[in-house]
């Protein structure tokens, strides 16, 4: 398994599945989530639609469309409560039940954003250091994943938290 830290929008990736930072309903949203829908075009939603959304810290799959990727995980982060309400297990589950879905399709190369460091609030140092933490467990290990920061600060934040994983 090969993580890597970039920075740069997740719709454009040429990889076999992006994941997500979906809300629960499948349905679009801001962030991360509204430029995947409108990147992936009509067709997205559209299959979106049939399955009846999702929990938090689960994961479904769908097409890519109009994304240049085959497939799209949606999961849906825990919204940042201040971290006595099994955030940091739910974020967990939400990389672990990505990764299983990626390992289903045989994906060898995935892309994930920083699932609620947006609009839900997580703390981004902690949600890096899970997000790298649980890729790290979970991923095949043929498995290459990439964890986008769409911005140079959470990108810069990403190299230190990487940086001291590697250490301990």
């Amino acid at each position: 398994m090969t993580l890597e830290l970039i920075q740069g929008d997740i719709t454009t990736l040429q990889v076999d599945a992006i994941v997500n930072a979906a809300n629960s309903s499948l349905l679009g949203g801001g962030g991360v989530d509204g430029c995947i829908h409108r990147a992936a075009g009509p067709q997205l939603l559209a299959e979106c639609r049939t399955l009846g959304g999702c929990p938090t810290g689960e994961a479904k799959l769908t097409g890519g469309y109009d994304l240049p990727c085959k497939y799209v995980i949606h999961t849906v982060g825990p919204v940042w409560h201040g971290g006595s309400h099994s955030e940091r297990e739910l974020l967990t589950a939400c990389y672990r039940n990505s990764l299983a879905l990626a390992k289903e399709k045989d994906c060898k190369t995935v892309a994930f954003p920083l699932i609620s460091a947006g609009v839900y609030h997580y703390p981004k140092e902690e949600a890096l250091e899970v997000a790298m933490t649980s890729i790290r467990r979970f991923a095949g290990a043929n498995m290459t994943v990439y964890l986008v920061a769409y911005d140079a600060a959470t990108f810069h934040l990403g190299q230190q938290v990487l940086a001291r994983l590697d250490q301990e």
